[in-house]
């Protein structure tokens, strides 16, 4: 049994579970404490007889395809076997086994540092589909805010924000990944320098910074768009306004053009005796009336010379 390697997957141990498997196995309290636990950061931490690789994958919503929350997993690397935990189920430990089915037709020999290794790739990997799917949402924001119609507008705001959603989930979950490999790498390189196991996560870490690099590439951009966006309501909350000043302006002049005709009117309206009231002739109400148009003329030529018609 000293010579041979195994690998156990264990899925939601219970507390009883895990105590039996750390008396069994000699696993350290404080490995324990992180394996129950389901918000541990990811990490490597090197103790006598193994170390602990904690790294996140993810499970979807079951309403919603695009929704994704982080879950656990825990890796212990012994001398001659591996233990992993996971509280939820995983399609990782299935994608493992199969490479190693295929591996095995080339005497490839299966050591705990590749199992380490695998995980990562294996959930590196998974992230893959959702950045394609974020790439395509940030493109079709980028180039639709700038395009659409007022009417066609009233859902751009919910997108922008669904897809700054995606990206900050997925950031959050890729961020410390390019870390927890250079921690491996460095121990690798220290006790196995001509392990082959250093050029497979090395190019891992290249695609983990690359998603990451992406990724941020995508907030920046939905930055932009959100900026865009609000620049183009604030543009025509502009242009409402001035339409409506100039409304309002018409109105004031056409009330200015009325005020004195009303006075007027007004004036030789009154129950008193007034110039032309003893005339039996329509001299006097022509009179006025011409003098009213006058004024009226006047004050539509003034309007239009001041620019406010």
């Amino acid at each position: 049994m000293e010579k041979s390697f195994f690998w156990i997957d264990i899925l939601n141990p219970t507390k009883e579970e895990i105590a039996v498997l750390s008396d069994v196995f000699g696993i350290h309290p404080l490995t324990v404490e992180d394996i129950g636990y389901e918000d541990t950061r990811e990490k490597l931490e090197s103790f006598l007889n193994y170390y602990f690789l904690c790294i996140n994958s993810f499970e979807e919503d079951e309403n919603d395809y695009s929704d994704i929350h982080p879950v656990n997993v825990s890796v212990l690397v012994f001398k001659n076997y591996v233990l992993s935990f996971h509280l939820r189920p995983l399609p990782h430990t299935e994608h493992i086994l199969r490479r190693i089915v295929q591996l095995s037709q080339y005497d490839f020999k299966v050591n705990g540092d590749w199992i380490a290794y695998a995980h990562i790739d294996d959930i590196s990997d998974s992230f893959i589909p959702y950045l394609n799917s974020v790439e395509i949402d940030v493109n079709t924001v980028d180039e639709l805010v700038l395009i659409l119609k007022e009417s066609e507008k009233n859902d751009m705001l919910r997108r922008i924000g669904l897809a700054r959603k995606h990206v900050t989930a997925l950031l959050r979950l890729l961020n410390d990944k390019s870390e927890v490999i250079k921690s491996l790498i460095k121990r690798i390189s220290t006790l196995n320098p001509s392990s082959e196991n250093l050029l497979y996560l090395s190019d891992v870490q290249d695609h983990v910074i690359t998603m990451v690099q992406n990724l941020n590439h995508y907030d920046q951009t939905l930055t932009r768009a959100h900026s865009n966006y609000l620049a183009q309501i604030s543009i025509e909350i502009t242009l409402a306004t001035n339409d409506t000043n100039d409304v309002a302006n018409k109105l004031s002049v056409l009330g200015a053009v009325f005020l004195p005709l009303s006075l007027i009117s007004g004036m030789w309206g009154m129950n008193v005796i007034v110039p032309g009231q003893m005339y039996d002739s329509l001299i006097p109400f022509v009179i006025i009336c011409a003098v009213m148009a006058a004024i009226a003329l006047i004050s539509i030529y003034l309007s239009k010379r001041l620019g406010w018609i």
